[in-house]
């Protein structure tokens, strides 16, 4: 749409001004009634110091397409004019969020005739920046040719890694007999290797933005099984447990990676090209744990697809035998902590025995969530001080998944009310004192509106970017220190805007998507696929660039490994990226993807497309989770009638949605009146509940 914009603007001789470093904004735009912000920049420190910016006193807003002035306002000193230290910058704020109307705009100085980027304001500004997203993780599976129509031009590939299929004990290299299929699952990162233990995030994540916002992924993302009747996401989810099955041997213990034994094997462009043999490494507790949490989290979810009831099952049955096998090792202090020697590369993926006792009270929480048996209760209260959320009220954007499964067992039926009574006030003091920072929107923390604290901007700093953000956003969606869930709101969604531009650099960080919305996203990545020197180099420059969509690493001030190369060497912490991929440079430090710097992102942009035009957190997950459930659907699964109950006589409007997020009915009806459902076919729906004050999302299985 934009290129149509600029070609409308040649024909009618009218002209956008030249675009400006200087302006930021969010380069895919904003949802009508989303607070908009475009920041403005003078760099003061950084390779660009030796530039200026000074803005005029008054900023406009105007059409791309007809040029016509829509809104102009003062700007505003950001923190009387105090430095920035983190990028280097003084600067200002330019607050247009009156402008509702939905187009195609920017932002223009009519002193220094410059414009900030052409940006969209509409509901659906971000659909396809998270169809782009979501797609990563399919570039990204091993085992699995990417054909048409699923893999964009220039993407397919034949089958990968059928080697993995017999690969061999790493221990015992030349033995047959040790062969076994682990085969499938996603490449970790931009090697080609699959790790258990860093397989855990990514999962959670995924399942959890599917929990919060089903209607966001539908059964029609375009990957090899979209129309099997299951959301996409969770098809896209179990690819990836296929493969966490098979590295679960008998006796419930879990191989912790597989991969090649030397850094010179499998380096080849695409991954069909690499055929060295490729082995596993030993069984570890923290893989164990890992894959336990990951599967009872799952069956948690996928036990609500009745096609996949069997396979839920399996999920359930295997996640107990990991637990049991692990227990002992738990109760007796017996932790393996060095079993990852470095013999398969790279990553060394093993935990310290505090971080396996935390992650076993994850996997016990989902345990318990999805059996009921008491004996993982009793396992949470007797630990619920290994969560060092609890034990030094140390809630952060690095252990998400442990926030997540806390606040997540304070819904459970049966939960120990003491213990959910320790986590709620955890949560409330942390929150109340805002420690960190980590909490709420501020407007003199960062002059770019995304305030990460100096020590986050290391290697993989943009994982902790979208953290933040999605750590704000659960303490919103549990009612923790509620007087500020505006705030906590604000603060997710200017994650997101740092993301797309928002940022010193104007950079979006993710790869090549100029033709899906950004003037400035990323031209390369360090990934083995999409090197240097290949045809998928550079977005640019290169016949295809890499494919779209791939979060990187992001900005990274402790980058040493050529000290010639500024930025990134040398420079303040959010100027500490380099759009490059050479890997004699240790690009990979700077610009590397991974699952789960993608699955947090998509997440936090699931979350932020979901929040109501009051900024409110809709109650869109698909099991109970909220600490008050003010409807039901009774019964459920559903055959010829149901209704929705509730604890007296209610008017709402009930919209369904069907798998694909589809508005397929709207009626107006009270609660605890009969609804007929003959004119449901069988499967999973979405019913929205509208009442006078909020916004309910419930699950409807129809038998």
């Amino acid at each position: 749409m934009k290129k149509i914009i600029y070609l409308l603007a040649i024909i009618s001789h009218l002209s956008i001004a030249q675009t400006s470093p200087f302006i930021h904004v969010d380069q895919f735009g904003y949802r009508p009634s989303h607070t908009k912000v475009a920041v403005i920049s003078n760099p003061i420190e950084g390779f660009n110091a030796n530039e200026s910016f000074s803005p005029n006193s008054v900023l406009q807003v105007k059409n791309a397409t007809t040029q016509a002035v829509v809104f102009s306002a003062n700007i505003q000193l950001w923190n009387n004019g105090m430095l920035h230290a983190q990028s280097g910058d003084q600067g200002w704020w330019f607050d247009f969020s009156a402008v509702t109307q939905a187009g195609e705009y920017y932002i223009y100085d009519p002193l220094n005739n410059v414009s900030s980027a052409v940006f969209t304001i509409s509901e659906n500004v971000y659909d396809p920046v998270l169809q782009a997203a979501f797609k990563m993780f399919y570039y990204n599976r091993c085992g699995i040719e990417k054909v048409s129509p699923y893999a964009a031009t220039g993407f397919t590939d034949a089958i990968s890694f059928t080697q993995d299929t017999y690969s061999r004990d790493v221990y015992d290299q030349g033995n047959t007999a040790t062969e076994k299929d682990m085969s499938g699952g996603w490449f970790d990162a931009g090697d080609y290797n699959k790790y258990v233990t860093f397989a855990e995030n990514p999962i959670h994540d995924l399942l959890w933005a599917y929990q919060e916002n089903a209607l966001l992924f539908g059964d029609n993302m375009n990957i090899p099984e979209s129309g099997n009747g299951i959301p996409d996401i969770l098809d896209e989810i179990k690819w990836e447990l296929d493969w966490l099955l098979k590295m679960i041997n008998t006796d419930g213990s879990v191989h912790i990676k597989i991969g090649s034994k030397s850094y010179s094997e499998n380096l080849f462009a695409p991954p069909s090209a690499n055929t060295d043999l490729r082995y596993y490494a030993p069984v570890c507790t923290s893989s164990t744990i890992a894959a336990t949490a990951m599967l009872a989290h799952s069956a948690i979810i996928f036990e609500q697809i009745p096609s996949l009831s069997t396979y839920t099952q399996t999920l359930e049955n295997k996640a107990i035998s990991c637990w049991n096998w692990v227990l002992p090792h738990l109760n007796n202090n017996t932790l393996y902590e060095n079993c990852d020697d470095g013999s398969v590369k790279s990553g060394d993926a093993d935990k310290s025995s505090q971080e396996q006792y935390q992650m076993a009270l994850v996997a016990a929480i989902y345990l318990y969530a999805l059996t009921g048996d008491t004996a993982y209760n009793q396992y949470i209260i007797n630990h619920i001080y290994d969560a060092g959320e609890i034990a030094s009220y140390d809630w952060n954007n690095y252990t998400i998944k442990t926030s997540d499964a806390l606040l997540y067992y304070t819904t459970l039926s049966g939960a120990d009310s003491s213990t959910v009574s320790t986590i709620i006030n955890s949560a409330n003091v942390v929150a109340s004192g805002n420690w960190n920072h980590n909490f709420f929107f501020e407007n003199d923390t960062d002059l770019y509106r995304a305030f990460n604290n100096d020590w986050n901007y290391h290697w993989g700093s943009n994982n902790q970017k979208s953290n933040i953000g999605i750590l704000n956003y659960i303490f919103s969606k549990y009612g923790i220190n509620t007087s500020t869930t505006t705030s906590y709101n604000l603060r997710a969604k200017e994650q997101i805007h740092y993301f797309h531009g928002v940022n010193p650099l104007s950079l979006v960080y993710l790869t090549n998507m100029n033709n899906l919305g950004a003037e400035k996203s990323l031209n390369e990545m360090f990934h083995t696929w999409f090197s240097d020197g290949t045809v998928w180099d550079n977005a640019q420059t290169s016949t295809y660039g890499p494919a779209p969509g791939f979060v990187t690493g992001g900005a990274n001030q402790y980058y040493y490994a050529n000290t010639s190369l500024s930025p990134p060497y040398n420079q303040p912490p959010q100027k500490s990226y380099l759009d490059f991929n050479t890997s004699s440079d240790s690009s990979w430090e700077i610009s590397e993807p991974a699952i789960y710097y993608q699955a947090s992102y998509l997440r936090l942009l699931a979350q932020v497309m979901s929040l109501d035009e009051n900024d409110n957190v809709l109650s869109t997950d698909v099991v109970t989770q909220e600490p008050v459930k003010k409807y039901a659907i009774v019964p459920n699964a559903v055959d010829n009638e149901f209704s929705i109950q509730s604890e007296k006589s209610e008017d709402i409007v009930v919209k369904i949605f069907n798998i694909n997020g589809k508005s397929i009915f709207e009626f107006n009806t009270k609660t605890n009146q009969p609804i007929e459902a003959l004119f449901l076919t069988k499967g999973l729906y979405i019913v929205q509940v509208k009442d006078s004050e909020s916004t309910f999302n419930l699950k409807l299985i129809k038998k």
